[in-house]
């Protein structure tokens, strides 16, 4: 009699792994350790980026000006490497930066006016020297742009520092643009709700805004206690200019990055971008500072 056939059992397909929604809590925790990791890398940045600024400031000097220089041709060279489709000639953007701020520490700003314009004929030969003239009309407009955003700003700064009561001032912008900054960031991450320049950067928003202008004048108003020559209306007046034009020299460059599709403009901070990333609202805030220190009598 055949022996019946043992049923061989069938085998079952492994069971699919559903992914466990994650609770709110574990989202909040994940914001908060990523908060205080950013803020972390901010302070590790900010901090000894402000001491060497203060040593050079008060040093003054060739000194002060050569890291000016320096920190300008990296912003140029960082900038062209954005634009590098329209083939600007980093050599005169160099050339540039760094004439313009020896003529501002050794000349007036007459001179450093005469270093900027002598960037345009140095375009030109710059072009027929490399033998390809084609997209030339964009080699010229990206390079220049490096020399007259760049180039000019930076050259204030060692103007600035020039003046007689110029080491402070420099001080005072540079503390109350970067505070405005941190503050911006933080206020935004806290309490924002309503998008700045959503076309131009989608992160920022008007609370942060708001927060990082307050922040400005603060900063620069309290300096008044540490810095008796310094009358309050004018202080005032620093301060307002850096909580305007800070923001303005910052979507200025998220605005070129935007056109190119970069997130960042370098990697000198790691992953706090590059020199030009740190320094954009200062090139707007630190021209306006001139002017105010020239302007405002009791301050010559």
């Amino acid at each position: 009699m055949p022996q019946a056939r043992r049923q061989q059992p069938r085998s079952q397909a492994p069971r699919e792994r559903r992914a466990s929604p994650r609770e709110p809590a574990d989202l909040e925790d994940e914001a908060s350790v990523r908060g205080r990791s950013d803020l972390i890398g901010r302070v590790m940045v900010a901090v000894p980026g402000a001491i060497l600024a203060i040593v050079f400031v008060d040093l003054g000097g060739i000194g002060w000006t050569l890291l000016v220089a320096l920190l300008g041709c990296a912003c140029v060279g960082e900038l062209y490497k954005l634009l590098e489709a329209w083939r600007p000639i980093t050599a005169v953007g160099f050339i540039g930066v760094i004439g313009m701020c020896l003529a501002a520490h050794f000349g007036n700003p007459r001179d450093v006016l005469g270093a900027g314009a002598a960037t345009v004929p140095l375009v030109f030969l710059g072009i027929v020297a490399r033998g390809d003239p084609r997209r030339s009309t964009l080699s010229i407009a990206a390079t220049l742009l490096g020399v007259v955003w760049i180039g000019f700003a930076f050259s204030h700064a060692v103007l600035l520092r020039e003046t007689p009561y110029g080491k402070g001032l420099v001080i005072d912008v540079l503390i109350g643009t970067f505070v405005a900054d941190i503050a911006a960031y933080f206020g935004g991450r806290l309490f924002g709700r309503h998008l700045l320049a959503p076309t131009i950067s989608p992160k920022k928003t008007i609370e942060g805004l708001g927060c990082g202008m307050l922040a400005a004048v603060l900063a620069v108003f309290c300096a008044t206690l540490f810095q008796p020559w310094l009358p309050n209306g004018t202080a005032l007046l620093l301060g307002l200019a850096v909580a305007v034009l800070g923001p303005m020299g910052d979507l200025f460059e998220s605005l070129l990055k935007r056109d190119v599709g970069a997130k960042d403009a370098g990697v000198m901070f790691g992953a706090h971008g590059g020199a030009l990333d740190r320094l954009d609202a200062v090139s707007f805030t630190i021209v306006a500072a001139y002017y105010i220190g020239i302007t405002v009598p009791s301050l010559h």
